[in-house]
């Protein structure tokens, strides 16, 4: 009801949701419609302040926990669902430079938080890779974006 969708290898509900988004208007589906604007307003609801998204493995047990630290992934999901909704701009673009501004010099980002769940409530995982590849991928989306 409230526009997210849960997520079952990402934490939880950003992963859920900037997954489903972009998949709905990959198949061809209006994203005007009232499910989907709930959802994009979901996503820039829990942007922090920094540009980014951050949630932690607790909103598993409790989907009202707030947001927590900005991670480079989850930044990642929430931009790339944000991308095929129109009026986002701000909310992209803050995204965007959020990941730009904190890669490190050897092309990596720092992620200490742990962003994967093995399965809900009983143990979580840290793939030390979501770090880097889903900001490239969010990034490589959002360049493809501009071009269009």
């Amino acid at each position: 009801p409230d526009g997210s969708w849960f997520g079952r290898w990402g934490v939880n509900y950003v992963y859920g949701t900037g997954g489903v988004l972009p998949a709905f208007h990959a198949a061809g589906r209006d994203m005007s419609k009232p499910r989907f604007q709930r959802a994009t307003r979901w996503l820039t609801g829990r942007q922090n302040s920094d540009g980014g998204w951050g949630e932690t493995c607790a909103t598993y047990d409790d989907p009202t926990c707030g947001p927590a630290e900005s991670t480079a992934s989850q930044t990642a999901w929430g931009l790339i669902g944000l991308l095929p909704a129109d009026g986002q701009n701000d909310a992209i673009e803050r995204a965007a430079r959020h990941l730009v501004e904190r890669q490190e010099e050897d092309g990596q980002w720092e992620e200490p938080q742990f962003t994967g769940t093995g399965f809900p409530g009983d143990f979580y995982i840290k793939y030390h890779l979501y770090r880097n590849y889903w900001p490239l991928t969010a990034l490589g989306r959002y360049r493809s974006a501009l071009g269009s």
